[in-house]
């Protein structure tokens, strides 16, 4: 069976930095495109950053774009989302996707394109405080 586990999350303040890390078992990640989705007490889930089958084919939403960083490899069955300049409203919990691999890796992290994932973690907090 297929699990994902993320880790890296904590408490850092605004202006800092963190790598978060998603560990892939149960099968090898080049079989699957992989999301990153935060959701913040009230609000609803966020698409922060998607990659397919390469790490030339990635995706970043507005708010992130220039900030982070996702990279898979495949040799240690993780993706990795580094997270420099943090921001307060960076503050969420933090989880990792696995899916089937598609040509658009922005397909996989915008909503209501038709795009399903099939297996969750279970979320890494991070926290942005002054």
């Amino acid at each position: 069976q297929v699990q994902l586990v993320e880790s890296g999350g904590g408490l850092v303040q605004p202006g800092e930095s963190l790598r978060l890390s998603c560990a892939v078992s149960g099968d090898t990640l080049d079989h699957y495109g992989i999301g990153w989705f935060r959701q913040a007490p009230g609000k609803g889930r966020e698409g922060v950053s998607c990659v397919s089958s390469s790490n030339d084919n990635t995706y970043y939403a507005r708010s992130v774009k220039g900030r982070f960083t996702i990279f898979r490899d495949n040799a240690k069955n993780t993706v990795f989302l580094q997270m420099n300049s943090l921001k307060l409203e960076d503050t969420a919990v933090y989880y990792c996707a696995a899916g089937p691999i598609i040509p658009s890796a922005q397909s996989m992290c915008v909503m209501f394109t038709g795009y399903e994932y099939d297996y969750w973690g279970q979320g890494t907090q991070v926290t942005v405080s002054s």
